[in-house]
């Protein structure tokens, strides 16, 4: 189930309060490739372990939230910070 556009244009990350966008395909491919790998954790310090099939992406790229079964997972710590990364711009395209 993908994520309602018109709940999108409302969302804002609860942290910064930043607005959210979809994350492309190109970075949700790269993102999952770091998940395979075991190279991403959430805020919380714990592994994903399970590719996302949608996420968004704040509007300064600073951090990731999963999208599950077409649900904004928008909660601080299962939030995915993107300076964890090597090189964090494969999640700007």
């Amino acid at each position: 189930m993908p994520l309602n556009r018109e709940l999108l244009n409302i969302l804002v990350c609860p942290v910064t309060k930043l607005p959210v966008r979809l994350l492309s395909a190109s970075s949700l491919d790269a993102l999952n490739q770091l998940i395979h790998e075991g190279n991403v954790e959430n805020a919380a310090g714990n592994q994903i372990v399970s590719p996302l099939s949608e996420a968004l992406i704040t509007q300064n790229g600073s951090v990731v939230y999963p999208v599950e079964q077409g649900i904004p997972v928008m909660l601080e710590d299962r939030a995915i910070p993107v300076n964890q990364f090597e090189n964090p711009k494969i999640l700007q395209a």
